[in-house]
């Protein structure tokens, strides 16, 4: 698979305790997007943050939240991050997303793993 250099940046901004059917809305927005044959996605979890509602989630210990924020970021052509733009608005009922443009230098794949 190949990514254009002039590609795109899809942030998308969750809650940790954010549901999807049942499953952790993060896990669901990266199973969506291999589903629909993007380059890959990459969620981070953040240590402190807050959102719409003004509230602090933080990972301190004397005020440990269930429910800290997540980003999930994926990479591809412009035309595939559009076109699944549908598809996450459909999933997330509260966070934020964000396009932007992205100069991919290189997407390499390297050798699959050996089957066990």
């Amino acid at each position: 698979m190949t990514i254009p250099r002039d590609g795109q940046l899809l942030r998308i901004f969750v809650g940790e305790s954010d549901r999807w059917h049942g499953k952790p809305l993060f896990e669901a927005i990266v199973q969506e997007a291999r589903h629909h044959g993007l380059a890959g996605a990459t969620v981070f979890r953040g240590f402190e943050g807050f959102g719409a509602h003004s509230r602090i989630h933080t990972s301190r210990i004397l005020r440990l939240s269930e429910d800290l924020p997540i980003l999930i970021e994926i990479v591809d052509a412009e035309d595939k991050i559009q076109a699944f733009l549908p598809v996450l608005d459909g999933m997330v009922q509260e966070g934020l997303a964000t396009v932007e443009k992205a100069t991919v230098i290189f997407y390499r794949a390297g050798e699959p793993p050996a089957e066990p």
